[in-house]
C-alpha cells in the first residue's frame, strides 16, 4: 500500500480501538497468571475529562499496556462517581429550565428525573477514555449507585453502627448554603482574601470606668447570635469587667463578659464576642460556660427570625446595611483591612458557614491507626515518597469525626428508621428495622420513617477497590480473590485524604489488608503562567477538541514528556506539536525502511556489521534503563529515553548508517535486523503511543499477532566495547561534517582523511561506516599532514582532510588560535579549583578525580593542537 505524508491518526485511532475492543484484549477474567489490578479514580457523572484527567488516565493506561505486554493478567476497571452535590444541582437546574421547582416533586419523582439524566448524559466521559485509548475492561464498568454497590454501602453503614463508630449528634459542622447540605472538612477550600476588621462598641450596663468595650469582628452580620463576651483573665484591662454584662447592639440583648485563656490579648482588642451558632471555637465556649446558641441563619444563607433584623435577607446583603445601620447609630468605632483565611465549598463554590447541625459521624481514629501503619510500614509505598509521605503521616496521625450525612436526596440514602416518638433504628431494610423495634421496644409507634438524608459520596468511593470487584456485597467470590488487592493506584495528590486513605482505611477494616501496593500521585495541570487549570478561568482546553488536531498519541504524549514525577507540570500546547512532528519522524522512518524492501539482494553478503552491532546494544541498553524508570514511576523520563532512542539513535545515526546508498541493494541480513529494531522501538513506545505503534507494527510486516499483547522480547546483553565505538564515530562523523560546513564543502564533493592516532584499531572497527558518513574516498593513517589539509582535533587524535578544493589556511589558522585560547582558559579554572584546598579537601574523592582528568584531557588536546598550528 502507498503510505500518505504524514500520519493521519484520524483514519488510524477509531479502527484500532474498534478493532482491540472486538478482540477482547483488554477483558479480564482470573486465570493462573499474576494480576496486575488497577482501579480508575471514577470521574464524577457530571463531568468531562480536563487535562487533569488526561494525565491520570494516560499514567493508567501506560502502566497497564505494560504490565499486559510484560505477561500479567491485566486488569483496568472503568466506572464513574454519583456525585451528589453536583448532581443534584444539575438537575435541579434542568428541571427549573423546564419549569419544574424540585420542592413541588417527590423523592422517588426527583430520583426518577435523576437517572434518566444519568443515562443521556452521564456516560459521556466514557466515550472520552476511550477516544484517548485506554484500554479499560468495558465488561467491568461500575457505577456507585448500581445495585450491588448501593448494597455494598448499607452494609458497611449498618456494620459500623453496630460497632460503635458511627453515631448521629448535633456538633457544628461546614454548611454550604447554595448546595443546603452538610460538608466534611475535607470538603472546604481556604483561600487567602483580603477582608475588613470592624471595631464595634458594645455598650457596657454598670461601668464606673466606661460606658462600653470595643470589640473588632470579621462579620458583622453575626453580632445578632452574640451570647458572651469574652476576655483573657490575664488581661489587665478587663479584669473589672469579669463578671458584668453588655449590650449587644442593635437587638440591645444583654450579654455577661467572661473570662478564659482561650482568648488572645494580641488580635483586635483583646476582646472577644462570642457565637456559639456560628463558629466552632465559640461554639466550645458555649458549651463551657453553659452559653445560649442563637443561629442567624437559614440553611440558604439568607437570616433567620431568630436575627430579628433584615429577616430572609442574604448574609452578605444584611451586611452591607448593619454596617451602615451601625454606623448610623454610633456604634461602629473604624473599619481596618485585615488579612483573612475565608472557607469555600469545593462542591459549590460558596462561602462555607460554621453551622451547629444533627448529623451523622464516622469515628476515624481507631480506623486510622491501621491505615497509617500500612504506608509507614512500607506495605504501600506512595510514589513519590519525599513529597507525600510526610503528607499523609500528620494528616493521619491529626484525624477528626467525618461528617458523612448530606441534606440531598442523590445518594445512598441513610439506612435509619424512625417512630413517631423518635426512637430510632439502623438496618439494612424498613422490614429489619421493624425487627429491631419490637426486639428492642416491644412494639412499633405509628408509622416508621426513613432518614431523610443521604451519605457522602466519599463514604461510598471509600469502597471502590473493594466493591468493583462485589468484595462486600459478595463475599469470597472469585474476582475479589484474585484480583485483590490492587496493583497501583494513581490519582491526584488533592485527594490524598478524601480517598486514598479512606480507602486504605475501608481495606484494613472489611478486607484485612492494603486495598493497593503503590499510590502514584501525579502533579497538578496549570497553564503558562503556572495557574490551576479551571472551568472559571477558561484556560482548561477541550480534550476531543486537541485529540481532533493533533491525535491521541500526541496529546498523550505531550502531557506525559511535561509531567515530571508528582510534581505539577505547565501545560502548553507546543508539547503537542512535538507529539505530533514525533509522529511523523516515527511514519517517516517507516517510509524509509519500507523502500528498501525492493532493494533487497539475497545474493548480497553482509557488507558491514557494525551499524546493527551497535544499536542493538544501545536499544538493550536503553531498556534496561526504561524499564527501571518505569518500575520507579518516572514516566516522564522513561518517555524521554523512548524519545531521544528513536529520533536520534535510529533514525539520526542508525538508519543513516545502515542504509544503502543510491541504486544500492541491501543485504537481507541489514533489512531484517532493521525491521526488528523497529518493532522492538515501537513496541517499547506503544504503552505511551498505542495507535501509530500498532499502525507501523503492522505496516512494517505481515503479522498473526497485533502489538498491544505481543509480549516483551527477553532483555540481551550490551556489548560496552560497541556501544563506546558507537559514541566515537558519532564524535568523529560530528567534527569532520562540521569541518565540511565550514569550508563549503558540498556533500557531494569527495574528501581524503589523513588520521594521526595512538589507536587505529577504534578506526578500522568503523571505517566503512564512516567513510559513507562524511563522503571520504579514502582513509589512511599518519603522522604527517599534507600540505594545505584541514586540521581537525578529536579528543587525542588528529584528523586531516583533504580535498581538491582550496583550502582557506588563514581561516583554519585562526580557528585553531580561538580553540587555544578557549583550552587555555578551561585548564586554568580546572586548575585554580584543584589548588583550592577546600574543594580537595570537602568534595567527594571522585569529583576531585573527575576534574584531574578534565585537565589532563585538555592539556593532551592543547598540545595536539599546537602541533596542528605549527604544522600550518
Amino acid at each position: 500500500m502507498e503510505l500518505s505524508k504524514n500520519y493521519l491518526p484520524d483514519t488510524t485511532e477509531a479502527r484500532w480501538y474498534a478493532h482491540w475492543l472486538e478482540k477482547g484484549y483488554f477483558n479480564s477474567s482470573p486465570d493462573n497468571r499474576k494480576a496486575f489490578t488497577v482501579v480508575i479514580p471514577p470521574p464524577n457523572i457530571t463531568g468531562v475529562l480536563h487535562m487533569g484527567h488526561t494525565l491520570n488516565e494516560t499514567v493508567q493506561d501506560i502502566l497497564v499496556r505494560k504490565a499486559r505486554m510484560s505477561g500479567f493478567n491485566a486488569c483496568w476497571v472503568p466506572g464513574s462517581d454519583h456525585a451528589s452535590i453536583a448532581t443534584e444541582a444539575r438537575v435541579g437546574n434542568m428541571l427549573k429550565e423546564k419549569g419544574i421547582e424540585k420542592a413541588n416533586l417527590t423523592r422517588e419523582e426527583f430520583l426518577k428525573y435523576t437517572f434518566e439524566w444519568k443515562e443521556k448524559y452521564g456516560n459521556i466521559i466514557y466515550s472520552q477514555i476511550a477516544r484517548l485509548g485506554c484500554s479499560v475492561d468495558w465488561n467491568r464498568v461500575s457505577f456507585t449507585m448500581d445495585g450491588h454497590y448501593y448494597k455494598a454501602v448499607i452494609t458497611v453503614f449498618v456494620d459500623l453502627f453496630n460497632k460503635g463508630l458511627i453515631y448521629r449528634g448535633a456538633r457544628m459542622i461546614n454548611w454550604d448554603p447554595a448546595a443546603k447540605t452538610a460538608l466534611s472538612d475535607e470538603e472546604v477550600e481556604y483561600r487567602d482574601v483580603e477582608g475588613k476588621l470592624y471595631f464595634i462598641r458594645y455598650y457596657l450596663e454598670e461601668s464606673e470606668t466606661q460606658n462600653y468595650i470595643l470589640i473588632a469582628t470579621q462579620r458583622p452580620e453575626t453580632i445578632m447570635g452574640d451570647t458572651a463576651i469574652c476576655v483573657n483573665p490575664a488581661d489587665e484591662r478587663y479584669n473589672h469587667l469579669h463578671g458584668s454584662f453588655a449590650y449587644v447592639p442593635l437587638i440591645n440583648r444583654r450579654i455577661p463578659i467572661i473570662a478564659d485563656e482561650y482568648v488572645s490579648t494580641e488580635f483586635g482588642t483583646g476582646a472577644l464576642k462570642v457565637t456559639p451558632a456560628h463558629d466552632l471555637n465559640d461554639y466550645n465556649l458555649g458549651l463551657k460556660y453553659n452559653l445560649e446558641i442563637v443561629d442567624t441563619l437559614n440553611e440558604d444563607g439568607t437570616l433567620s427570625e431568630a436575627a430579628q433584623l433584615y429577616v430572609g435577607e442574604d448574609r452578605f446583603a444584611a451586611r452591607h446595611k448593619i454596617i451602615s445601620e451601625l454606623t448610623e447609630k454610633g456604634f461602629l468605632s473604624k473599619v481596618e483591612t485585615y488579612p483573612s483565611r475565608l472557607g469555600y465549598s469545593q462542591r459549590s463554590g460558596a462561602v462555607v458557614e460554621p453551622k451547629i447541625s444533627t448529623q451523622w459521624f464516622v469515628k476515624m481514629k481507631d480506623m486510622a491507626e491501621p491505615a497509617l501503619q500500612a504506608v509507614v510500614n512500607g506495605d504501600i509505598r506512595i510514589h513519590p515518597a519525599d513529597r507525600f509521605l510526610a503528607t499523609y503521616k500528620y494528616w493521619m496521625e491529626n484525624v477528626e469525626d467525618w461528617c458523612i450525612s448530606r441534606q440531598l436526596w442523590w445518594g445512598q440514602q441513610i439506612p435509619a428508621w424512625y417512630d413517631e416518638e423518635g426512637n430510632m433504628a439502623v438496618a439494612e431494610t424498613e422490614e429489619k428495622a421493624r425487627a429491631v423495634f419490637i426486639d428492642r421496644f416491644g412494639l412499633i409507634r405509628g408509622e416508621l420513617r426513613q432518614d431523610e438524608d443521604v451519605l457522602d459520596t466519599w463514604f461510598s468511593s471509600w469502597l471502590w477497590p473493594i466493591e468493583v470487584f462485589h468484595g462486600i456485597s459478595q463475599p469470597g467470590n472469585n474476582d475479589i480473590n484474585y484480583y485483590y488487592p490492587g496493583s497501583v493506584l494513581v490519582t491526584g495528590q488533592d485527594i490524598i485524604f478524601f480517598w486514598v486513605a479512606r480507602m486504605i482505611m475501608a481495606g484494613m477494616e472489611y478486607k484485612k489488608q492494603i486495598p493497593f501496593q503503590h499510590v502514584y500521585f501525579t502533579g497538578m495541570v496549570r497553564d503558562k503562567l503556572g495557574r490551576k487549570m479551571s472551568k472559571s478561568l477558561g484556560n482548561s482546553p477541550d480534550l476531543l477538541a486537541l485529540i481532533d488536531k493533533y491525535g491521541a498519541d500526541a496529546v498523550r504524549f505531550g502531557i506525559m514528556i511535561s509531567s515530571p514525577a508528582g510534581n505539577d507540570l505547565l501545560f502548553d500546547e507546543g508539547s503537542l506539536e512535538q507529539g505530533r512532528n514525533f509522529n511523523n519522524k516515527l511514519w517517516n522512518a517507516l517510509k524509509l525502511v519500507k523502500s528498501w524492501q525492493a532493494k533487497v539482494d539475497p545474493s548480497q553478503s553482509r557488507a558491514d556489521q557494525f551499524a546493527t552491532s551497535w544499536f542493538e546494544s544501545r536499544l538493550y541498553e536503553a531498556w534496561t534503563e526504561i524499564d527501571a524508570l518505569i518500575d520507579q514511576f518516572r514516566l516522564s523520563e522513561a518517555l524521554k529515553t523512548i524519545y531521544s532512542l528513536i529520533w536520534d539513535d535510529f533514525c539520526s545515526w542508525y538508519l543513516e548508517w545502515a542504509k544503502p546508498g543510491f541504486e544500492q541493494s541491501v543485504s537481507p541480513d541489514v533489512y531484517n535486523k532493521t525491521v526488528e529494531f523497529f518493532t522492538e522501538l515501537v513496541q517499547m513506545l506503544h504503552p505511551f503511543m498505542p495507535f501509530i505503534t500498532e499502525e507501523i507494527y503492522h505496516l512494517l510486516a505481515e503479522r498473526e499477532d497485533d502489538l498491544c499483547i505481543r509480549p516483551f522480547s527477553v532483555i540481551r546483553s550490551k556489548i560496552p566495547d560497541v556501544l563506546q565505538d558507537g559514541i566515537f564515530l558519532k564524535e568523529v562523523i560530528t567534527a569532520i561534517r562540521e569541518a565540511r560546513t565550514k569550508h563549503q564543502f558540498r556533500s557531494r564533493d569527495e574528501i581524503q582523511l589523513s588520521i594521526d592516532t595512538p589507536s587505529p584499531d577504534t578506526y578500522y572497527r568503523v571505517q566503512h561506516v564512516l567513510a559513507k558518513q562524511v563522503n571520504a574516498g579514502t582513509i589512511e593513517f599518519s603522522e604527517r599532514a599534507a600540505e594545505n589539509a584541514i586540521a581537525l582535533v578529536i579528543g587525542k587524535d588528529k584528523v586531516y582532510i583533504q580535498s581538491d578544493k582550496p583550502v582557506n589556511t588563514a581561516g583554519q589558522k585562526e580557528g585553531l588560535l580561538k580553540e587555544l585560547d578557549y583550552l587555555k582558559g578551561f585548564i586554568l579554572s580546572v586548575d585554580n579549583k584543584l589548588r583550592n584546598e577546600r574543594f580537595v579537601q570537602h568534595a567527594k574523592p571522585e569529583v576531585v578525580e573527575l576534574e584531574r582528568r578534565k585537565k589532563a584531557d585538555a592539556e593532551t588536546k592543547l598540545k595536539v593542537l599546537q602541533e596542528s598550528l605549527a604544522n600550518l
